[in-house]
């Protein structure tokens, strides 16, 4: 999960199957970076910290 879980422009997803996966809000304006970014990330020019978790 890493930053995903804390960043105010992430937003878990839950498949029909239970798998969850982040979502980031910031890919549907900004090519660089992944719809689905792959877990854990680290560090993310993008990140801003959420203040109330999900």
């Amino acid at each position: 999960m890493g930053l995903c879980a804390t960043c105010a422009h992430a937003k878990p997803i839950t498949s029909a199957r239970g798998s969850t996966f982040w979502l980031c809000g910031r890919a549907a304006e900004d090519p660089r970076f992944a719809r689905y970014p792959r877990l854990p990330v680290l560090a993310c020019p993008g990140f801003e910290h959420r203040e109330r978790p999900l």
